[in-house]
């Protein structure tokens, strides 16, 4: 059904204003919810080790659990090994911060699957609380790429001016 350019009593500015608030407010939402990547990046190397204070309870990286609790046959690699992949993992989080903050949609789809898949690692090593601070930041994510969803369909739908 297609909607008309009619709103209770609006005049054309009105509704013009409104929309251009909506998207103002749907380009906020998804910047606030693109920050969540950077609270990861900070909470992963509190959470593996990377800073001098390591809280692995609450906040942990199942596939650098993974890799500290069957990589040890690496030998001398082992602590290379180790610190690398949460160097790496640090970085993406960054890196997707960065994207999504831009407003890159894909960032946001790519978070979502990085830390949903990280979150069978996290099941594996029975850590329930890090799982429950991975669901919190899918959450977030989820509800930046759609608030960016809605504001490319609505910057899409912008009507013409009226003659």
């Amino acid at each position: 059904m297609q909607t008309l350019n009619v709103g209770a009593g609006r005049t054309d500015e009105e509704y013009k204003a409104s929309e251009e608030h909506r998207r103002a407010d749907l380009r906020a939402d998804s910047q606030s919810d693109a920050n969540y990547f950077f609270w990861a990046a900070g909470l992963s190397a509190l959470g593996t080790g990377l800073l001098p204070l390591r809280l692995n309870l609450l906040v942990s990286i199942g596939t650098v659990d993974l890799l500290m609790f069957y990589g040890r046959p690496l030998g001398t690699l082992y602590p290379l090994a180790v610190y690398s992949s949460a160097l790496l993992w640090l970085l993406v989080m960054l890196g997707l911060g960065f994207a999504a903050r831009a407003g890159h949609r894909w960032a946001f789809i790519a978070g979502i699957a990085i830390y949903a898949t990280d979150m069978l690692a996290l099941v594996v090593t029975f850590s329930i609380w890090a799982f429950g601070v991975h669901a919190f930041f899918l959450f977030k994510w989820f509800q930046g790429q759609k608030a960016l969803k809605d504001l490319n369909e609505a910057s899409v739908l912008v009507p013409e001016p009226s003659r």
